[in-house]
């Protein structure tokens, strides 16, 4: 099975398809891993849709399915920031489309702000995020430390820190607003509807980028399979021209 080893670190990663390369990252939380895309509940699965146009590439994040890493106080979105340069720079990737869903899109925009030359196009699907003050604990988090395996050095302030690293900020918590307006990468924004994935966050997001495009209704029926011929031909067009 193919890992990425850095720091400590063993980062799970699987391809699928062959072409321009598109780096996914999964729903779930922290539990974000390749397994996520294969279920039946997933609207659609990138991994077949896109498969026949693009070479892609799906991972486990840290301390998901098969990958595991330490854990510090000092952890957060530059952390897996990190995780996803090293994985683009082992496969030898020097720019690349994303495609991140719920908590994927923090891990995108994390990843344009650190190196906004590394992506060329992203998808942002119904963006995780939260509109207001942090009021409690997430019991996604909660379920993720119960998981934690041979880890002694995750003590309860440890994690704490972590999820205050993590989400104390609002809107899509990797990034802020301010940040959003110099962005020039390509975003392709479908909305969310519940309390997990604000409606508000991926309007905001998608009116604050200047090269944005949003879809606010999409999850079934003829608008998903709209939707998802969009996603394919956003990408498509923003694949960057040999020369």
């Amino acid at each position: 099975m193919p890992f990425l080893e850095r720091d400590g670190a063993s980062i799970y990663y699987e391809e699928f398809g062959s072409g321009y390369p598109v780096l996914l990252f999964a729903p779930g939380a922290l539990e974000s891993s390749v397994e996520f895309w294969h279920r039946p509940t997933m609207p659609f699965d990138p991994t077949v849709v896109l498969a026949p146009h693009f070479r892609l590439i799906a991972m486990d994040q840290r301390n998901a399915g098969r990958s595991r890493a330490p854990i510090s106080a000092e952890d957060g979105w530059p952390t897996y920031t990190q995780d996803h340069v090293a994985l683009l720079d082992h496969l030898g990737i020097e720019r690349a489309h994303v495609l991140g869903w719920c908590i994927g899109v923090p891990f995108l925009m994390s990843l344009i702000r650190a190196e906004p030359q590394r992506v060329s196009a992203a998808a942002a699907v119904q963006p995780s995020g939260r509109v207001g003050p942090l009021t409690r604990r997430s019991g996604l988090f909660d379920r993720w430390c119960e998981a934690l395996k041979d880890h002694p050095e995750a003590t309860p302030a440890v994690l704490e820190s972590f999820y205050a690293n993590l989400y104390s900020a609002d809107f899509v918590y990797s990034v802020p607003r301010e940040f959003v307006p110099s962005c020039q990468v390509p975003l392709l924004v479908l909305a969310g509807n519940d309390e997990a994935h604000p409606f508000a966050v991926a309007e905001e997001l998608a009116r604050l980028a200047p090269h944005a495009e949003f879809i606010p209704e999409w999850k079934e029926g003829a608008p998903l399979d709209a939707a998802v011929k969009r996603i394919r031909e956003f990408l498509l067009a923003h694949v960057p021209a040999k020369g």
